[in-house]
């Protein structure tokens, strides 16, 4: 269904035509699971999300108002509400969680294909070795943010220390870090 407008699709994903539907899906897939894998950096997770937004656009299609942006961006809209709720559920599981365990979740989401599985393994191993010479402070900071998307003023709160701190320790962690990757990788 090539050349048919993005709101004429989201009519007949709505009204429960087979064709319009997997049209819909095929034309916003990619995207909707792209941008949940990027927030949330959990492919089951992604999917997950995809998938509810997706449920969501077909509930909700019928209020879709194209004034206010796109189809794609309307759907995204969505995608990234949904995302940044399992986040925020996600953060209230990892309040208490102990830092040297922040450090191995971030090695643990299996690589996306099994010819990425080599380089995914060198990465990780890349970023653990790293995150192992970052001060504590710094450490359990930069995985708090880089990881799992908390603010500063999140972190601050959380850790009971000023947000001139926070940022601090992010920034100091994270260009530790990227010096720490880049003299690896010019080493023969």
């Amino acid at each position: 269904m090539v050349g048919i407008p993005d709101e004429a699709l989201l009519a007949g994903f709505v009204s429960g035509d087979r064709d319009a539907t997997g049209a819909f899906l095929q034309r916003f897939r990619n995207r909707v699971y792209g941008l949940a894998l990027a927030m949330l950096h959990d492919p089951a997770l992604a999917e997950d999300v995809a998938q509810e937004a997706f449920v969501r656009a077909w509930k909700h299609g019928p209020s879709y108002d194209r004034r206010l942006g796109t189809v794609s961006n309307w759907l995204l809209r969505i995608t990234r509400n949904l995302a940044l709720d399992r986040l925020r559920r996600r953060r209230k599981e990892i309040e208490i969680i102990d830092p040297d365990i922040l450090e191995s979740l971030v090695t643990s989401t299996p690589p996306s294909a099994v010819e990425d599985a080599a380089i995914t393994s060198d990465m990780a191993a890349a970023v653990t070795a790293a995150l192992a010479q970052v001060p504590p402070e710094q450490r359990r900071a930069l995985v708090l943010a880089a990881y799992y998307g908390r603010t500063a003023e999140e972190i601050s709160r959380s850790e009971g220390i000023p947000l001139g701190t926070a940022k601090t320790r992010i920034l100091l962690g994270l260009r530790k870090v990227r010096a720490l990757l880049d003299a690896a990788e010019e080493r023969p």
